[in-house]
Parts: C-alpha cells; structure tokens; sequence
C-alpha cells in the first residue's frame, strides 16, 4: 500500500489540513483493521450500557448477541455459544447505528470511486463517516452522477468496511445558478450542467435518476451565486415537477432554501426534507414553524456548517457568534413546535468530519440528549422508510450499532466518543484497531429477552 496515495487530502478545498499529521499515523493501523475484518456470522458485545431507543431506559451490564447482520438476543443473562467473538463494551454505551441525514462524496478520494484503490476508500469512509458512528450515510449531491453509487457497489461487495449509503445523485440547481462555491470544483471534472430551465426538463431528469437507482432529489431552491453576491430562486413549478416525480417514486426530495423566500418555494412545492436552516435571513416566528411542522417537513440543521463557512470568510467572531445564534434559534423554534430534525454534518463539503461542536450546537439549542439521539436513529429511519429493520436495539433489527465510551445522558458531546461502529453485525471501525474480538466460550445462564 502507497501511504502518500492514502493520505491525500479528505476535502473538496486547496491548502494544508491539520489533522494530516494524525491521519499519517493511522495508515498502517487502518491497513491492520481492514486486513481483519471478515463477515462474522456470530458476535456478541458484552458489559454495556444499551439504550434500545430514544425513550428507553437503560439496560445496565447487558449483552447483545448478533447473528447473520442481525440481533438474536439480548439481556443482562444471555447465553453466548462457544467461540462466538466477543467484544467488551468494558461498560461503554450502546445505541442504533447513528445516521448522517446530510453528507456528500465529493472529497477526494471517494469522488473517484471507479478508479481509487479499496484501501484509499476505505481510509477516507472511516475517517468522514465510520469513525463517529455513522452506519448509514445520505449523500445529497454528488458528482459524477453516479459516483455514490460505484461507491456502494464496491462497499456492498465486500472491497473494503463502510456504511450504507443512500444517494441523490446529481443536484437540480435552478437556471443560472450554479452555486458560486462549486463551479471550479464542476469546471475541473468536466461535470455536465445540473442546472433545469423548465418543469418538463425537470420532470424528466429526475425520472431517469430515480429509475437509475436514486434514493431522492436535492433542489438547490436557493442558490448562493456572483460569488455570493446574489441568491437565484428555483421557479415554484420547476420545484413542483421534481418534487411530483420523485414522491410518485415513493421517494424523498431534499431542499436547500438558503432565504425565506426559498423556504415557501419548499413548501408549496411539497419538498420534504429542508437540509439547512435559513441564519443570514432573520429569525424563524413559530408561525413559520408550525406551518413546516404542519406540513410534515423534516429539517437537518448543520449548525457547525454557518461557523465554518463565515469564518472562511475571515468574519469577525462577534458575526460568527451571531449568525450561529440565528441558526440556534430557528432550530429551537422548529424543535419546540414538534418539528422531526434529522443528525447532518455535510461533511464532504466542508472539511469538518468531527461531530461534537455539531452536537453542542444542538444542546445548545435546546435539544437534550434523547432529541439528539432521535435526530441520530428513529427520527431518519421514520422519515426514509427503514423503521422495519433499523434504528432501535431490539431482537430482530439489523446489527447495526454504535459502542460509546460515555454515557451520553451525562454529555451529549459523548456520541462522537465512539469505540465501535457495527454495521450487520461486523466491525466497520474501531478505536483500537489492532484489537480483534476475543473468542467466546459458551455459558449457561438463563436467557433474558426483551
């Protein structure tokens, strides 16, 4: 394995990143937990802390025994077959694989998944996605168009650990607006135009996505453009015609608004899911509120996204602070009025794979620790139609979870202090990646279900 071919950036943008040093020092032990990673068909994790859902009380000291990618047993009194492979949770918490609800592959080296090595892709998976958690990954605009889906074939095929990841493919921006702050990036791929001019253009292309294997649409109703000078608002019917076409697919369609003005195009076109907040736009009223709560529109803040976009700008701290606090209060106003918000970090646009200043911002804003991990698991697998099989600890949901190493009833900021992601019940990442689940021996304790 190249080293320098593993370490190249992880991010859309020019320049030195400071984390490079640290990722330089976790190839060769990245290499190792790819090496032993394998499809185990029985694995047990044991001493945890397991909360089942959201709501839940604790199961203090329990065990959860998985089978075949999914949950056969769990209790504080469960019976483990010999030589199954256990994992001490050496009392760490338990909960559902986390969802990010907003994330693209754009970064190299995933926008290249036809022609990157597994190892580079591997690498660059756990470090955006696998490392805090994430088990399941929306990608909500990429390029190639069908990038995100070469990445999960080579994913689902075994080439290296990675999370499920559902897609949108290509964006629709509105006619003249490309956004400013991706035109180099689309110029230097060679990218076609995803700009539509006209609802039948529309109608159409987001037809032939969904027929190709997208899992939604991403309208860019508002799009930053003149180098941010100006904001160009998708045409309502254009909206509604992708919108129209992706709901008869029985499908999501995803919003960026950016204005107010882009927040009523959302709601009179049906949209679903808005994927930022509106901060430069002035305070959300709960009227405003609960006009998306009404109309079952779901939101997925990325507070962290304003900070680092406005101090890119090199803004004054006093204006990062502000436009914050707007981002704040709108998720706050949308939360108390009952609003689903949905955990994204948009993470592939900006170079900010690290949860917790995301989860402060959310506590900050009102959400307690149960909200934040709704936002993490039932709230998405609700929204996005996986609640069968996902989003909950239970005796027969999919394997898929995450081994904190605090409780986040105390501090919510514990769910990015993640010691193991599992996803169908194999270990997609570790924090001690030199460490392989010991080998069990089979006891006779009486099975305690729930």
């Amino acid at each position: 394995m190249n080293e320098d071919d593993n370490v190249q950036r992880i991010g859309m943008r020019g320049g030195g990143d400071p984390s490079m040093k640290w990722i330089r020092s976790c190839v060769f032990s990245f290499a190792l937990l790819v090496a032993g990673v394998a499809p185990a068909q029985e694995l047990a994790l044991v001493n945890a802390r397991v909360y089942p859902d959201p709501q839940a009380a604790p199961i203090e000291n329990a065990t959860v025994l998985m089978r075949d990618g999914r949950i056969v047993e769990l209790g504080t009194s469960v019976a483990l077959p010999d030589g199954v492979a256990v994992i001490d949770a050496e009392g760490g918490t338990v909960t559902a694989g986390f969802w990010n609800s907003h994330a693209h592959t754009l970064p190299l080296p995933l926008r290249e998944a036809d022609t990157r090595t597994s190892a580079e892709l591997g690498f660059a998976l756990r470090q955006l996605f696998t490392r805090w958690g994430f088990t399941t990954v929306f990608d909500i605009a990429s390029f190639p168009s069908d990038n995100a889906a070469t990445l999960r074939r080579r994913i689902a095929a075994g080439e290296m650990a990675g999370p499920a990841l559902l897609t949108v493919g290509m964006p629709f921006f509105p006619a003249d607006g490309t956004p400013s702050y991706v035109e180099d990036m689309l110029d230097g791929m060679g990218a076609p135009s995803a700009e539509v001019a006209t609802d039948r253009e529309a109608r159409e292309r987001a037809r032939r996505q969904l027929e190709g294997g997208s899992d939604g649409v991403k309208l860019f109703i508002g799009a930053i453009v003149d180098e941010g000078r100006r904001v160009q608002v998708m045409d309502t019917a254009i909206a509604r015609a992708v919108v129209d076409a992706t709901h008869a697919a029985g499908k999501p369609a995803f919003a960026h608004p950016t204005t107010r003005e882009g927040i009523e195009v959302a709601l009179a076109s049906g949209v679903d899911v808005l994927a930022h907040t509106t901060p430069t736009d002035g305070p959300w009223s709960p009227a405003l509120a609960q006009r998306l709560v009404d109309a079952g529109v779901a939101l997925t803040p990325t507070l962290a996204l304003f900070e680092v976009e406005v101090r890119k700008e090199r803004a004054p701290e006093e204006v990062v602070a502000r436009i914050s606090g707007m981002a704040q209060q709108q998720l706050r106003i949308f939360h108390e009025s009952g609003g689903q918000v949905l955990f994204g970090t948009d993470v592939g646009y900006i170079d900010l794979p690290d949860t917790r200043r995301e989860l402060e911002l959310m506590a900050g804003a009102g959400m307690d620790w149960r909200a934040i991990l709704a936002s993490l698991t039932t709230a998405p697998v609700q929204r996005f139609g996986h609640s069968a099989r996902k989003g909950r600890v239970e005796v027969g949901m999919d394997a898929d979870l995450v081994v904190l190493a605090r409780d986040p009833a105390r501090d919510p900021t514990a769910f990015s202090d993640v010691r193991h992601t599992i996803r169908a019940g194999e270990v997609i990442h570790s924090a001690h990646p030199n460490a392989a689940p010991e080998p069990g021996h089979g006891n006779a304790a009486n099975d305690e279900r729930r």
